[in-house]
Order: C-alpha cells, then structure tokens, then sequence
C-alpha cells in the first residue's frame, strides 16, 4: 500500500524520468509529434482553429481541455492577448486563459506568433506535465492535487487567486481542515482569510510548497485512505477541472461557436 504522500514523492523527487515515461506513451508521442509539425504553419487565429488537432492538444497543455467546446470565448482570450490591462484574459480570475495567450501570443506577434519556444516545445512541455498530473489523479486524486499546486504555487499572488481555482483552493482547505462550507462563504472573507494562514512569499520557495504538501496529503490520506496503488503505471487521460464564477458569467454572454 502507498501513500498519498509517498506516490506524490516518486513522481515529483524525479519528475523528468516521469515526464519522459509519458512523452513515450504511443497515443501521447502522436499527438506531440503531430503539433510540432504542424504549429509553425499556423499564421493566424483562424488557422488555429482550424485545425482541431492543435486546438485541443494545446487547450489540453493548459488545462483547459474541458473549454475546448467554448470556441467564441476562447477566441476572444486569444484574440485580445494580454498586454492590455482590459484585456480579456488580464479580467479572468483564472489564470490558465491568461497562460494560453502568453503561449500563443496572436495580439503581439501576429504570424509570427508561432514561431516562437513558447508556442511549440513550450506547450509540448505543459501538454507532458498536464498528462502526468491527470494521469497520477486516475488513482489517487490527492496525487494529482499536490502535482498540481506544486507547479501553481509560485503564481499564487492573493487570497482570490485560490478561490479562482477549484484545486488550489481543495489543496488549501483540505491542509488547514477547513468544511466544505467554507467555499459557499462570503468571497472577501474566504479570500481574506486564506491571506491571513498561508504567507503568500512562502509559496515562491520549494522547500516551503513541500512542507505544505505534506501537511496536505497526510490530511487527505486521514479522509481518503489509500488503496493499492503504482504512481508508475502507464498513465491515461482523465479529467478535473473545476471553472471559476467569472468564467461561468462570461461564458453566458457570448455565443458558442467558432467566430
């Protein structure tokens, strides 16, 4: 029997030996093979979408697989970048529309916009990574949930960035043992809150985010025993993303669809 704690160790203590288990999975290596192939011929935003291979694989490297079907919202993101203040993306409390611009930088770069690391071994890098973490959730969500604030921590800038996300804010509530009433709870005062138990600097060092996840996965191994369970088996696609209230609201003022 393994741990929450120990299947998060072995992934993470040697986390290029694990990516590189998955860039190898046959299904993973296609996908990847065919992006990189194929980006550098993207020169526009109706190129990108155009092509639903490269839209998913990249909306997939950043976690936002389940928007893929919200094609006018993403092309909105894309479409205004981020170097405006007002920008679409600067607006959303989530900051993975934010990434996904700042990868595929149209607003800035034009065509251009995918010939640069960013946009090709960039987001083949975040696709692995992404992988990995759903794959480690497949059999013990906990896994998936470390992996994850492990890699989001240092963007972690106020309270409200943790109630932006589902599983940054699950991490945290689950380490100080808070209900899950507290989600429901005035917005201010959870944000507030989560400002007044986490020193915000602490989650920019390593060494400080570890011992924050090891006071999370003992938390979560107390509600969620582990079963038999081998963080090294070949990982397959899965799903868990939570969507903020401002994206919810957004979503419903634009129309769905390509344009």
């Amino acid at each position: 029997m393994t741990t929450t704690y120990t299947s998060y160790k072995l992934i993470s203590s040697d986390l290029q030996t694990s990516l590189t288990r998955v860039s190898e999975q046959p299904d993973v290596k296609r996908e990847t093979e065919y992006y990189l192939s194929k980006i550098g011929d993207v020169k526009s935003i109706d190129d990108f979408f155009a092509d639903s291979r490269l839209y998913n694989y990249a909306m997939k490297a950043h976690g936002l697989d389940d928007m893929a079907y919200a094609k006018a919202f993403m092309r909105k993101v894309l479409t205004e970048g981020v170097d405006e203040k007002g920008a679409f993306a600067n607006q959303l409390s989530d900051t993975r529309y934010k990434a996904l611009a700042e990868s595929l930088n149209f607003a800035r770069h034009g065509e251009l916009a995918t010939t640069f690391e960013r946009a090709q071994k960039g987001i083949a890098d975040k696709y692995m990574r992404q992988t990995l973490e759903v794959s480690a959730g497949e059999d013990n969500t906990g896994v998936r949930l470390a992996l994850y604030f492990e890699r989001m921590a240092s963007s972690i800038t106020s309270g409200y960035s943790i109630i932006a996300d589902d599983a940054l804010a699950q991490v945290v509530r689950t380490a100080f043992q808070l209900p899950a009433e507290f989600a429901a709870t005035d917005v201010d005062r959870q944000a507030a809150y989560y400002e007044d138990i986490l020193d915000l600097d602490d989650l920019k060092d390593p060494a400080k985010v570890g011992k924050l996840l090891e006071r999370f996965t003992a938390m979560w191994e107390l509600e969620n025993p582990s079963g038999s369970y081998d963080p090294l088996t070949v990982f397959q696609p899965s799903s868990l993303t939570g969507i903020s209230t401002d994206l919810l609201l957004s979503i419903n003022n634009l129309k769905l669809g390509g344009r």
